[in-house]
């Protein structure tokens, strides 16, 4: 049987891993194992999905036995695969670090009863936008997951989570307007919302209205993506969420409406007049949102800025309209997802080990606690583009395309590449040298429980390595740091410093080596990344896969981006 019938589990599987969490509701173990066990399997069946499409090519999936146009279909190429299995392997990690927390903090931040089935539901509607075939299932692929989003945004009730979530919800409910009238107008053009459909159908209309069409998609994706200037309300809205929800929304939730942009460029809008303001769009992402993180004392507040910021060479190869910028930005859409994850979860642990995120009151964890500093230091110099990392690899890649490319706006966008790359690295060494490098006496709002003796803290530590029970932990890990401190935590500080679950560290850990494997494993997933371009930029794979392998597919008029 052909492995790709089974795509349409991508989506079910969470959906009944969530239905059954709920109804689990005052078992926490078994609701912990059953969301964790079927995560597991779903990404099981995305490997096998992205081996399949490796080597078989494109395949399109029909539900309920009604043919294409008219009915639902999900569709699976290189790019789609891609994305299932990295969105799935990130999800399953801070699953597994939200397990960890709850299980430590008595689920205060994230209660266990409403969590694993809302997060189930935000990762079946983040599959269902991957595999989606038509313009309003990707609709519902995204109001799944801003629904689940909503939810997990307000974990706790507390006041800045509230009023953040507000921004939030406003912002998305916006978008998705937007979205639901562009899809109504494209209906009412031509009669059908099946994209590859639509892919032969645009090309008879006029200029004008195909114009408006693109204008419209590329604002509501553009809001979703956080591309500036619609990127204002995400540096806001992230960093109050809990530490796990922060990092799956940093990693996912923009490079869902990226996926939607690339998809709806290359399929439905290739070659048109439009790249050259989506190349000013991916230069100001770029500059203006790295300029942002060097203003910011949160660390939090840092890669959120960081986060708007490299959506842009994610935009920039995109507008190229080449294969090898194309592929470079399906690498980094790839890479970005994990090293941002990563480093929102280490972020969380720094909050829990140093008392707060803020770097005014951090110093000397680098001594403290010498896995965190490498937990940090590994995916901040592979964001900053250090060689020979995947980040590095996938902006040479980008930049190597922009001088292919040869115009002065591509020329001008490898410029500010190269910069935004460079203030990436201070924005990170400044982070390195005032919380993990300095002493903690140097801090300007130095935290008790940094100053304490090195020997006193090992020997808590050692208590709460042979605490037995969750109980025992926490009693042990209480009162070390009292002893230790002396006094409460300052005020301000996000929660009294804590020493790190196991279960945290290690799935923080791997996440980070997942994101050095993308750089021992870079030769492969670029001819893969290069591969998935060049199909979508030619559209047959895509459009005969679904409509029939008899379909003529439309001639490209092929602009580069900016001349």
């Amino acid at each position: 049987m052909n492995i790709a019938s089974f795509a349409p589990l991508a989506v079910v599987l969470p959906i009944l891993g969530a239905a059954l969490t709920f109804l689990l509701i005052r078992h926490s173990r078994a609701q912990r194992a059953v969301s964790i066990g079927l995560l597991s399997l779903t990404l099981l069946l995305e490997c096998l999905l992205l081996a399949h499409v490796w080597t078989a090519g494109t395949a399109a999936v029909t539900i309920g036995g009604w043919l294409p146009p008219w009915g639902i279909v999900m569709v699976v190429d290189q790019f789609s695969s891609l994305m299932l299995v990295v969105s799935s392997a990130v999800s399953l990690a801070v699953l597994v670090y939200a397990t960890g927390q709850g299980m430590a903090d008595g689920d205060h931040d994230a209660p266990v009863s409403i969590f694993h089935p809302t997060y189930l539901i935000l990762v079946a509607g983040v599959s269902n936008a991957f595999l989606s075939g038509d313009l309003f299932n990707l609709y519902v692929g995204f109001e799944i997951l801003l629904t689940a989003s909503y939810v997990l945004m307000t974990l706790g009730g507390t006041g800045p989570r509230i009023r953040a979530g507000v921004t939030y919800v406003v912002v998305s409910v916006v978008s998705s307007v937007l979205f639901l009238i562009s899809i109504a107008m494209v209906y009412g053009a031509t009669g059908t919302v099946n994209m590859a459909d639509l892919a032969i159908k645009l090309g008879e209309l006029d200029q004008g209205t195909k114009t408006l069409l693109h204008v419209m998609l590329l604002v509501a994706f553009g809001i979703k993506a956080a591309v500036f200037p619609l990127s204002f309300w995400l540096p806001d809205s992230y960093p109050t969420a809990p530490a796990p929800v922060t990092a799956v929304f940093a990693g996912l939730l923009t490079k869902v409406g990226v996926y939607a942009m690339v998809r709806t460029e290359t399929l439905l809008f290739p070659g048109d007049s439009l790249n050259t303001p989506l190349m000013v769009a991916a230069l100001l992402t770029m500059v203006v949102g790295i300029l942002g993180a060097l203003a910011q004392s949160d660390i939090k507040r840092l890669l959120s800025f960081t986060l708007v910021s490299h959506i842009g060479y994610m935009v920039f190869g995109l507008a190229m309209s080449s294969v090898a910028g194309l592929g470079a930005a399906v690498f980094y859409v790839a890479h970005h997802i994990t090293i941002q994850t990563s480093l929102f979860l280490v972020t969380g642990l720094i909050e829990r080990r140093g008392g707060s995120s803020s770097v005014d009151r951090l110093g000397g964890l680098a001594k403290l606690s010498p896995l965190l500093a490498i937990l940090f230091f590994i995916p901040g110099m592979n964001l900053a583009g250090i060689p020979p990392f995947s980040g590095f690899l996938g902006k040479v890649g980008l930049m190597q395309a922009g001088v292919e490319l040869g115009t002065p706006l591509a020329y001008a966008l490898v410029i500010g590449g190269v910069l935004t790359s460079l203030l990436t690295l201070l924005a990170i060494a400044r982070v390195w040298n005032r919380a993990f490098w300095r002493r903690p006496s140097d801090a300007e709002h130095p935290d008790p429980v940094l100053l304490a003796v090195p020997e006193e803290a090992d020997r808590a530590e050692d208590a709460v390595q042979r605490a037995g029970s969750r109980t025992g932990i926490m009693l042990a890990a209480r009162t070390g740091v009292q002893r230790l401190a002396g006094a409460s935590p300052r005020a301000g500080a996000s929660r009294p410093a804590t020493l790190l679950p196991r279960t945290m560290v290690g799935s923080t850990l791997g996440l980070v080596a997942l994101g050095v494997a993308l750089t021992v494993f870079a030769g492969p997933l670029f001819g893969l990344s290069d591969r998935a371009a060049a199909d979508m930029l030619d559209r047959s794979p895509y459009i005969q896969a679904v409509m029939g392998e008899d379909t003529v597919v439309p001639a490209v008029s092929t602009r580069g981006g900016g001349q």
